[in-house]
């Protein structure tokens, strides 16, 4: 079905207002985006964050009649001096065909590659992880996700016991698991993460060494290795519960760290981890360290 879509600047403090104008004038859906491309992170449990300047997009129906839209928009207050707005016409596609024909397999490190089911691996003789993206994080393309599957891959992982903490679609603990880890414990907040993390150690035949746990479940458990890609905040706020999981001699990998947040996230674990060098990837970083004391 073709759709257009009206854009829409504002500054954040009137997004709310024009996105619920625009779904009274029948938008079949409304989005926010960054309108200067300026990033925002971490929002805290419940709330939503509007960038500074944010582009309201209405989609509709392509033979929608968007004359009443943009004069109901055009007599607001709001844009009394000036009304700029953009409509665009998105061309009728299979947009699920679209994706997977743009989701190639990729190479992470010597031996894995991250490969979508629909097509062949490269390298048959390598570590293949089959891979369908869904609705949870993880699919090796952020620079978060890769940092971590490079390190994997540069590790000896057998009969290590791993724990991923907010493991998504399950791509670490799977890579780690194809790579010889003994068992891998799962944890994330999102129900359809454990469902999408489980579905793919199926796919993988690897489901028999994944427990996957919801935080108010997880059990209890000494490591090898503790994974977390998350987030700053959160990296910060549970590092007792982390760092409880990764025994002396261990170690800890954390990503979904920004460069600007390298040092609150160290001395939250330092007294506990020795920590490598840096590693980066654009604005984000890796930080890997072993376990000194218990």
């Amino acid at each position: 079905m073709p759709w257009q879509q009206i854009k829409i600047n504002v500054k954040a403090a009137d997004a709310e207002a024009i996105g619920d104008l625009l779904s009274e004038l029948e938008a079949q859906a409304v989005s926010f985006i960054d309108a200067k491309d300026t990033p925002v992170y971490e929002p805290k449990p419940g709330e939503v964050l509007l960038w500074p300047d944010t582009q309201v997009i209405g989609l509709y129906d392509a033979d929608f009649d968007l004359s009443e839209v943009i004069a109901t928009l055009s007599s607001l207050p709001l844009f009394k001096t000036t009304f700029n707005y953009a409509l665009d016409q998105l061309e009728d596609k299979e947009w699920e065909r679209e994706w997977m024909v743009n989701f190639h397999p990729m190479q992470f490190g010597k031996r894995l590659w991250i490969c979508p089911s629909w097509r062949d691996a490269p390298d048959p003789l390598a570590i293949n992880v089959k891979l369908d993206p869904g609705l949870a994080f993880g699919t090796g393309t952020h620079p978060t996700t890769s940092l971590c599957l490079r390190w994997l891959d540069s590790q000896q992982l057998e009969n290590k016991d791993i724990v991923d903490f907010g493991c998504g679609s399950g791509i670490l603990a799977v890579a780690a698991l194809k790579l010889g880890a003994k068992n891998v414990i799962g944890i994330d907040i999102d129900p359809q993460a454990l469902l999408a993390s489980k579905q793919n150690a199926q796919n993988n035949e690897v489901d028999s060494k994944l427990k996957l746990y919801l935080p108010e479940h997880q059990p209890k458990a000494s490591v090898d290795l503790v994974l977390a890609n998350i987030l700053a905040a959160p990296l910060k706020a549970l590092h007792r519960v982390i760092t409880d999981y990764c025994k002396t001699g261990g170690n800890l990998v954390m990503s979904g760290i920004l460069v600007s947040q390298v040092s609150e996230v160290v001395s939250k674990y330092q007294a506990d981890f020795d920590f490598e060098e840096v590693v980066c990837e654009g604005e984000w970083v890796r930080l890997v360290g072993r376990r000194i004391s218990s």
